[in-house]
């Protein structure tokens, strides 16, 4: 996994908690649920310290992947934002229509 630049560091910190630390940390935990399984021994009842440890590593992972995809959305906006500012004639706003002149005239048939 590559090291954010700095330039990320200007960003807000995401949640503690957020849809990928829920993700990676119940997959963490999940996998050692099913090697417990694997090994034929209690599947929530034993290796408890190893089902959090999982479920940490996982939480740790989520949290990370979680400024990764900050970090590259904010870039692509960046680029984005600086593409229409210097290319307005491509980004004209249109005219607005009533709804009316929208759509055909209805006519109902019975």
């Amino acid at each position: 996994m590559s090291v954010l630049p700095d330039e990320s560091r200007s960003l807000p910190p995401p949640n503690i908690v957020n849809h990928n630390s829920l993700l990676f940390g119940g997959i963490g935990w999940a996998a050692v649920v099913l090697n417990n399984v694997g090994y034929h021994r209690p599947a929530l009842g034993s290796g408890v310290h190893r089902q959090i440890l999982g479920l940490s590593i996982g939480w740790f992972i989520g949290y990370y992947a979680t400024r990764r995809e900050n970090y590259y959305y904010a870039c692509r906006d960046r680029a984005l934002f600086q593409y229409i500012k210097h290319h307005p004639e491509d980004f004209q706003l249109k005219e607005k229509k009533k709804l009316g002149e929208v759509l055909d005239p209805f006519h109902p048939v019975r």
